[in-house]
């Protein structure tokens, strides 16, 4: 790969994720406090994502793949995506924000695997090539959450009364016209109209012959029910953090980030020595321990437990979620590998988030205060049994089993 060609790529894939990073953290701490949103309302607003997860397969499988350049259709959905993340940024009241911010996903999902399948075109060895232009995405998410703390301080208790949050808005759509007028200089990456590009292919329902496999069954369902109390972290840390009065807390929550690409380069060695089963028991458990941490922390004396809390993000999401795409691709053939991880994809991202916004909404609903705020400690500990018992049912019916891992 040229150099100039890995630079483009390295910046593609930096914008990608600090469009993402720049709203997503602190949008329920936006919706909360300045369009007077409920948690169901909040809740709500997240499973948008999955609605996009849901339905990008239809807009990459039937549409991107067999008509337009991989490049030019990026280009346009996040021009677009500007456009209305700009009118996000006028919102003033949550029935004008719904509609825009759910338009916005359904076009922002799809870009998740576009600027994949640009990357790996430009790549003749994508196994060693990819982590060293993906890693430029977590960059990208990390930098979106420490401007916002450490450069603007739109998140801190003053800013957020006088509004300021919502100019995240703005300068996520400035970061996505960027990204969409830079889209049209990468390299040509034409339509792909080889393979099947059926329904049933696209939705990775060739693969649902794989839960014939008692072992693959319990870990399918498992996928699901653990994104119930992931949904919480995702939706209501940031407001979370807010209420209890932490300084900077958008920049400190990317320490997630941090950790995920540290618990990235130990999982190998983990998965080696432990196999398949306890890689993801480790990855429930530390899911358990990060809400208890929450319900019992402060931004006091005890901060200390919060900010472990947040650091566990990178083996609750690398030692559950990566470690399973790896179980995955090992238990399907080679005709359904493709297919096997489209549906894990849509029924963790899909239904079991949209599952968990919702359930979250409503608990955070269900635990207001007369005096103003949440018994946060009521909330975390709902996920914390939650995902305590998704532990208990994967740890009593799946058996271990020997996985090869290729670094």
């Amino acid at each position: 790969m040229k150099s100039g060609t890995k630079v483009q790529l390295c910046i593609m894939m930096f914008l990608e994720f600090f469009i993402w990073g720049g709203w997503f953290v602190t949008m329920g701490t936006f919706l909360g406090s300045n369009l007077g949103a409920s948690g169901g309302q909040i809740g709500q607003a997240y499973s948008t994502q999955s609605w996009g997860a849901i339905i990008a397969p239809f807009i990459i499988g039937l549409i991107a793949d067999r008509y337009f350049n991989a490049e030019r259709i990026l280009g346009v959905l996040h021009i677009v995506g500007a456009i209305l993340m700009y009118f996000m940024f006028q919102s003033e009241s949550f029935s004008s924000f719904y509609p825009l911010v759910l338009g916005y996903m359904i076009l922002y999902m799809p870009t998740l695997a576009l600027v994949n399948s640009v990357s790996f075109n430009q790549m003749t060895d994508p196994a060693k090539e990819f982590s060293h232009i993906r890693v430029w995405g977590t960059v990208g998410w990390i930098v979106a959450g420490l401007v916002i703390s450490f450069a603007f301080s739109w998140d801190s208790t003053e800013s957020i009364a006088a509004g300021a949050l919502k100019n995240t808005f703005f300068m996520v759509a400035i970061a996505s016209a960027i990204l969409g007028l830079l889209s049209f200089t990468l390299p040509k990456t034409p339509p792909n109209n080889t393979g099947d590009k059926s329904i049933s292919s696209i939705l990775g329902l060739d693969a649902l012959k794989l839960l014939n496999n008692r072992n693959f069954l319990v870990f399918f369902i498992s996928s699901i029910l653990i994104c119930i109390p992931l949904a919480f972290y995702y939706s209501q840390a940031n407001p979370f953090l807010v209420e209890l009065g932490m300084e900077n807390p958008t920049g400190k929550m990317t320490i997630g980030q941090l950790s995920e690409v540290l618990f990235m380069l130990v999982l190998p060695f983990f998965f080696k020595r432990f196999g398949i089963k306890w890689t993801l028991v480790f990855g429930m458990l530390a899911w358990v321990l990060r809400y208890v941490l929450f319900a019992f922390g402060d931004a006091g004396e005890l901060s200390f437990m919060l900010m472990i809390g947040i650091a566990l993000h990178g083996i609750c999401y690398d030692f559950f979620f990566v470690s399973g795409q790896i179980y995955t691709d090992s238990k399907a053939g080679e005709h359904v590998k493709s297919a096997a991880q489209g549906l894990i994809t849509l029924a963790t991202y899909g239904l079991g988030m949209l599952i968990g916004f919702w359930v979250a909404g409503k608990i955070t609903d269900n635990n207001l205060l007369e005096a103003g705020g949440h018994s946060w400690e009521a909330i975390w500990l709902w996920p914390a049994m939650f995902a305590g018992a998704v532990l208990v049912l994967f740890f009593l019916l799946f058996k271990n089993e020997q996985v090869s891992y290729n670094k």
